[in-house]
């Protein structure tokens, strides 16, 4: 059954619909989409992603995103980091945004790194744009980086940061992040799809490749 949510700008009471919830679990939109689009018709969610519409091996800038995307969470902390070729030079952004209004961002680069180290890079980053004590989701399309710190570092470290299989790869930034995230327990961390046109993923991604520009 389809979610009803009260528009918070209007006061329409709208359809959040099962499929947009299963895509983001866990956020309810504030706003209608006549809200959310100035009075505008919505755009059809199924936009390219920054890469997608750049071609020519290029991305769109961050203002660029605002302008092409509108779907997805308006409200926590979106992160993103690659290197390219991998191993090689990478970057890293991150965006905190409430009620898609941007709070606070930060980005930075590597000459010589990976995708996994720029991806833990930015989810560092994103914890510290939040002010403590402040609820927020923070949102990453890296399953791994998701998942080490949500269900497997706690045993990497009950273990003297060892597993089973070796040594755990990253140490320096697995055990930076996991000491923020467990000093922060008032942050969720979430994994969201890479580079379906959610608006501010794609943001954070286009400020993770800025150093190319």
């Amino acid at each position: 059954m389809p979610l009803t949510a009260t528009c918070t700008e209007c006061g329409t009471a709208f359809e959040v619909s099962d499929s947009l919830r299963e895509r983001y679990p866990g956020w309810t939109p504030s706003r209608c989409s006549a809200c959310h689009n100035g009075g505008r018709p919505s755009r059809p969610s199924a936009r390219p992603s920054t890469r997608q519409r750049a071609g020519s091996g290029g991305q769109l800038t961050p203002q660029q995103v605002l302008e092409t995307f509108t779907e997805g969470p308006l409200t926590g902390v979106f992160t993103d980091g690659s290197a390219d070729p991998n191993p090689g030079p990478g970057g890293w952004g991150a965006v905190y945004v409430r009620d898609d209004e941007i709070v606070d961002e930060a980005h930075g680069h590597e000459p010589q790194t990976t995708n996994n180290r720029m991806e833990l890079t930015a989810l560092i980053a994103g914890l510290d744009l939040v002010p403590e004590g402040e609820t927020a989701t923070v949102y990453s399309d890296s399953n791994y980086c998701v998942q080490l710190i949500n269900e497997w570092a706690e045993g990497w470290a009950r273990n003297n940061w060892r597993r089973r299989s070796g040594p755990v790869k990253n140490l320096d930034l697995v055990r930076t992040l996991y000491d923020k995230a467990r000093a922060r327990p008032e942050l969720t961390l979430r994994w969201i799809k890479a580079h379906d046109g959610s608006r501010w993923n794609e943001y954070a991604d286009a400020l993770s490749v800025s150093y190319r520009r």
